[in-house]
Order: structure tokens, then sequence, then C-alpha cells
């Protein structure tokens, strides 16, 4: 790879320092001209540029095959796989990846390593080398809108240890990982895709906190840190974001912290910038501040005008251009240093096992690994004699479905449900599906349901901090039935119980797809202890790192 600056032109030299996304499963001609005339240096994938395992692998190749000056240096291909909920591969032959905080519940450091290796293979053998995880914000605010399940939980000393292993298994498999939101995201009550977020904590509470996570990934040489488009007073007294502030981005993380990887922007596009400060302005004050790739995801417009607006800011003399190379000299150094190998596992995989009938990796090894990840990380609460479920009696299970689809979100519909595992279970299992947000007839109809049934699995699912008030409201009409024993399921953030804690038995699964749902069904019938550990406080009764005894006749 060249790495003789005096060979680039300046525009050559700021392509590099932003990474583009775009529409379609094809390149198109505003991603095309972003690589051959504005020489920009990766992309970023979202569920909306693939369909398959051979059509991302095909798209991959084409992108790097691209014609653009210094053609030897590869192009960043990036995604969020961060596993779970947010999880850009969830197609056909690809390892459905748990998120963080079922393995927080798992509690196996090894184990992240191991998923984190497994994630790594598959994303290498589609043409990425860089994944923008793990997610090592410390969620201790059960009110928390966009962090929830994507962290490991609320304990730093344990989120440090998982974020430690997960970015040991991406970048000794070829994958560049990086550690998000600095300086922590997991005390916001707002979502910075839509606001401005402030963490106003003392220095002593940050250091132990939202640091701690952020320190250890240093410390193992971590290759990436995306920043938080959130406000931290104690070490940025003007009202700017992280993203924004030299004295967070300079002062803190690249000369106090020592960190010498690179500095990523979370997307400029997000509201905390956009509406703020606007995207090009953003784009130029990320760089003042001291990031070294500036995340521009979605609008071929504002991204020109980013590129364009750093480039003029060099011209002027806003930014140095020496401030620009010692950017690009990271860059150029860790896509020597990662990408080289990346590439070359790719070619391999892409030869012998890539294709749009098989799956990426042996399906026996992956599914053990997967399976033993789920069942490790189902947590009971509590349960009043509810559990098992009866073989002999069917089972009415209430199952909450997204009706939309979001770039943040997963898809809208699920293939399989827990009816389709309580059923594979040898289960007489009727499915009555609801909206997250149920209306009052939807509800209505559930209850008038419920009574024919004489056991009930209640499934909730939150996306946003606080449980829809359809949902609650079900589960408490569905605990007044008479003579049923009604479980209630959390399916994503573990915090529903506080809405109904008259509940009998409930427990935590922290996702609704197939492995999780198959470990739970282990555990409903009891032929499986729920061998969870519970992440984050639910109240004072139930704190981090409680877990339920075994069931009795469990094993």
């Amino acid at each position: 790879m060249q790495l003789e600056l005096s060979q680039w032109t300046l525009e050559e030299k700021v392509g590099q320092l932003f990474i583009c996304g775009f529409n379609g499963l094809i390149p198109d001609q505003g991603i095309t001209a972003l690589i051959t005339e504005f020489h920009i240096g990766g992309i970023v994938y979202f569920r909306r540029n693939i369909e398959s395992i051979g059509q991302v692998r095909e798209l991959s190749r084409s992108l790097q095959a691209s014609p653009r000056s210094h053609s030897e240096i590869p192009l960043f291909i990036s995604i969020d796989q961060e596993g779970g909920m947010v999880s850009r591969l969830d197609h056909d032959g690809i390892s459905r990846i748990p998120g963080n905080m079922a393995l927080g519940a798992a509690n196996d450091p090894v184990l992240t390593y191991e998923i984190a290796v497994l994630s790594a293979q598959e994303m290498l053998a589609l043409g990425m080398n860089l994944n923008f995880a793990p997610c090592v914000d410390v969620n201790n605010n059960p009110a928390n809108p966009v962090i929830g399940v994507r962290s490991f939980g609320e304990n730093p000393e344990k989120v440090a240890v998982h974020g430690a292993a997960a970015i040991r298994g991406y970048q000794a498999t070829g994958v560049c990982a990086t550690a998000k939101h600095f300086p922590g995201h997991g005390d916001t009550a707002v979502d910075s895709h839509y606001g401005l977020a402030s963490v106003p904590h003392d220095r002593n509470r940050l250091e132990q906190v939202e640091l701690l996570p952020f320190r250890r990934a240093v410390e193992e040489g971590v290759d990436a840190i995306m920043t938080a488009h959130v406000m931290f007073p104690v070490f940025e007294p003007d009202a700017i974001p992280a993203t924004l502030s030299r004295r967070v981005l300079t002062d803190l993380l690249r000369e106090e912290m020592g960190y010498e990887g690179l500095i990523i922007t979370d997307c400029l596009e997000m509201h905390a910038i956009a509406k703020q400060f606007g995207i090009a302005e953003g784009a130029v004050r990320a760089i003042e501040a001291g990031a070294d790739i500036v995340l521009v995801s979605h609008t071929l417009p504002e991204q020109i005008g980013a590129l364009e607006a750093v480039r003029d800011a060099v011209r002027s003399g806003r930014i140095s251009e020496d401030r620009i190379d010692r950017s690009l000299e990271r860059i150029l150094s860790l896509k020597a240093r990662r990408l080289a190998r990346s590439e070359s596992v790719a070619q391999v995989a892409s030869a012998s096992e890539c294709t749009d009938a098989g799956s990426l990796t042996p399906t026996e090894e992956s599914s053990s690994l997967l399976g033993r990840a789920a069942e490790q990380s189902v947590t009971l609460i509590c349960d009043n004699g509810n559990l098992p479920l009866d073989r002999t009696q069917p089972v009415l299970v209430i199952w909450p479905e997204l009706r939309y689809r979001t770039e943040v979100d997963e898809p809208s519909v699920h293939k399989y449900t827990l009816g389709d595992a309580l059923r594979a279970a040898g289960y007489d299992a009727v499915v009555c599906t609801i909206g997250t947000e149920p209306e009052e007839a939807e509800i209505h109809e559930v209850i008038n349901q419920s009574t024919r049934f004489k056991q009930i699995v209640a499934v909730t699912y939150t996306a946003e901090a606080a449980i829809p008030d359809g949902q609650r409201g079900l589960v408490k009409a569905l605990n007044r039935v008479k003579n049923s024993r009604v479980i209630v399921v959390s399916t994503r953030n573990p915090y529903d119980i506080a809405a109904f804690p008259e509940v009998g038995t409930y427990l935590c699964l922290y996702e609704n797809r197939q492995f999780s749902l198959d470990a739970l069904v282990k555990v409903l019938a009891g032929n499986k202890s729920p061998q969870g550990i519970l992440p984050v406080s639910l109240g004072t009764k139930y704190p981090a790192g409680f877990s339920k005894p075994p069931l009795d006749g469990s094993n």
C-alpha cells in the first residue's frame, strides 16, 4: 500500500476520511461517483444493501474493484453487525448472532469471544472488514431508548470484560472492531438519532462507569472507537456533543487515555448533529476535534456537501493539511495491517464456501455454538408454580410483532414464533399475533380467546424505553383471567416487569429469534434449568447478578 503522502492530492486525502452509504443492491451512480470522483475511503452497509449471500458478496467485490486512484488501497466495507436486535446480516445462510445483553446474561467471556469469531468469519466471507461493534455502553438507565439490549449490562467491569473478549474475537479473525459510543451512551434518556442528550455526572462517576470499558478497549488495542453525539459537561463545558469536542476526542481520548487507533464519528445525519449543527459543518468540526473518519450514511447531497466542506476548510486554512495527514496515516496503517489479511480470507471463502444455496460456516458447528449461547442466556426472574408447562393442555401464545421496518431495528416479519418452537417440542400451541402497540380491539379479542386456555404464555416486546400501554394493559388483563396460568416472557428489554410486578412467572430472553425461542421452550418444558444471570437491575428486588435457583426436576 502506498504510504508516501506527497503523491496524494488534497481531494484524495480528504476522501479517505469518509465512510458513506447508499441505497440499492448494486452500486448506483451516486456511490460510484463518491468512490471514483470524491475518493471516499469506505462504505457502510445497511439492510437495504443486502438480499442474499451471493448478492452481497458480489456487491463487496464490485465495490472493491471500482476504478479509483490509489486502487491498491482497499475500501473499508463496514456494517453494524452487533448481533441480536441490531443485525444487518439477518438472512438465510447467515448465523443469527446473539446480541450483547444475551451474552451478558450468559456470563461467559469465552463464549463472547467465540461468537465474535463466528461473526467475523461470516463478515469476511462477504467482503466486510470493519464492524461497528462491540457496543461497550453501560446500560444503567432503564429509560434509555436507544441502547438497552445492545449493552452487555449495567456492571461496568462485566461490560469491559465482554467488550474486550469481542474485540479480541473480531480482530484475531481479521475484522476491524469498533468500540462505541465514546465516552458512553448508556445513561441517557434521549436517542441521539432524534435529539441531543447529556450525561451530567462528575469525573469520578464517569471514570468508574462510562469510561471503564473504553479504557479496557484501549488496552486491548481496539482498531477503532466510535464517538457519541452526547454532551458531557464535565469534559466539555460548551454545549456541544462529544463528536465535535476537541476536549473529549483529543484531550481525553487521544492524549490522556493514550489511544492511537482510529476515531470514527457516529453518523452525522443523526438529528443530534444534523439538526443542531448541520452535516457539513459537523464534518469539519468533528475533524477539528480529532476524528479520523466521518460517517455519513444515507443522503448523497449531504455526503458531497460534507466532503466539499472539509476540503474547503483545508484550503481556507481552518484545518491544516498536516491535521488531515495524521488521520490519513492512521487509516492507511490500519488498512495495511488488517485489510490485507481480510481480503485473502474473503477470496478463499468466496471461492469455496459462499453460495446462495449454502451457509457460510459449518451448520453443525455454528448451530451448536449459537444454541449453547441461547441456552445460557435464558433468565428466570420469578415463578409461582406455573412452570413447567403441561403437555396435555393446549397453550395460548400471545405474540407481538412489529408492523413497520426501520434501519435501526429488526425486520417486521418474524417467520419463526414461540408457537413454532412449542409445536416443534410437541405442544399444542395456538398463536394470537398482535401489534407491538395493540389497539383496544386487538386486546379485547385476545382476552376473549384466553378464557378458553388454562395456560398462557404472554410474550412482550419493548423496542423503546417503556413497554407500550397496550402490551401493559393486556398483560394485566390476562393476569386476571380465572383458572389460567400466565407466564410472561420479555423478548427484548428485560425491564417490562416494572409495568406489571404482580405477575407470578417472568422470564427474560433479550431477543426473539429462533435459537433463543428454542432455548426458552426447553425451560418452559422443564427439560433445562434456566442459566441466565440478570445483566441489569429490575428494581431493588431483582438486582443485576440475580439468578433464580434451578427448577425442580430440571437439569
